[in-house]
């Protein structure tokens, strides 16, 4: 396993049990909810993950799109949202051969510390050109050069705390330790950056954007960016 995309579609420990693969999926879900410009709107999450809530999405917007790298992860998708008419399965392929300005909202959680600067660089230009007239980009969970593996401990703790699967949190901590995303977190990084370095990133992209409070989901020492086309830059 030497990629980022093997390891979230192999059996992993970062979900401590069933009640916390649940709830962080539903808080995503609620605060993407937030986010929503309209029941018209034509939504994509990229690299949704699990999605396990992605309906609660679909019910408040007219499309939804749950684009997902890793093969095993899209099968369950499908087979979970299949019969929901306004959710499409897609890969980042498909995303890519969308038409300009065939979004309104495009949502990238937890997602780019996993990927390379140049990589970022080439999606942000992706999404902007699918981004219609007043549509946004939201990148959130984003991870700053500061923010220490210790205060994303506690954070699931106090998330564990509340949630009711405090015990399981402890021991899926050190079953993370000892796991494969050590391992490949030690041998391939996370990409970090401060507010002022994504902001000056976005700029140079073609967006206006500004910090987004609060992040998505229960780690706000992670920051949230909501970004908008610079209608004074050409496509």
């Amino acid at each position: 396993m030497r990629d980022w995309i093997s390891y979230w579609d192999s059996d992993h420990p970062i979900y401590v049990n069933a009640r916390h693969f649940d709830v962080h999926y539903a808080n995503i879900a609620d605060d993407i909810v937030r986010l929503l410009p309209g029941q018209q709107a034509r939504v994509l999450d990229y690299g949704c993950g699990e999605a396990l809530h992605a309906d609660r999405i679909a019910a408040n917007c007219a499309t939804l799109h749950l684009c997902e790298a890793a093969p095993a992860v899209r099968t369950r998708l499908k087979e979970r949202f299949g019969r929901t008419a306004n959710i499409a399965v897609t890969t980042p392929e498909d995303v890519a051969a969308m038409e300009p300005g065939s979004l309104d909202l495009i949502v990238a959680n937890s997602l780019i510390q996993y990927l390379k600067r140049d990589e970022l660089v080439k999606l942000l230009k992706t999404w902007r050109r699918l981004l219609a007239p007043g549509g946004a980009l939201v990148l959130a969970d984003v991870i700053s050069p500061k923010q220490s593996a210790i205060a994303d401990a506690l954070s699931l703790l106090r998330f564990a705390a509340s949630n009711g699967f405090l015990t399981a949190a402890f021991i899926g901590l050190v079953k993370t330790t000892l796991s494969d995303y050590r391992k490949l977190r030690a041998e391939l990084g996370l990409t970090t950056y401060d507010e002022a370095e994504m902001l000056k990133l976005l700029s140079e992209a073609g967006y206006d954007a500004a910090r987004l409070r609060p992040n998505l989901g229960h780690n706000q020492g992670r920051m949230a960016f909501r970004a908008q086309k610079n209608a004074a830059i050409a496509n």
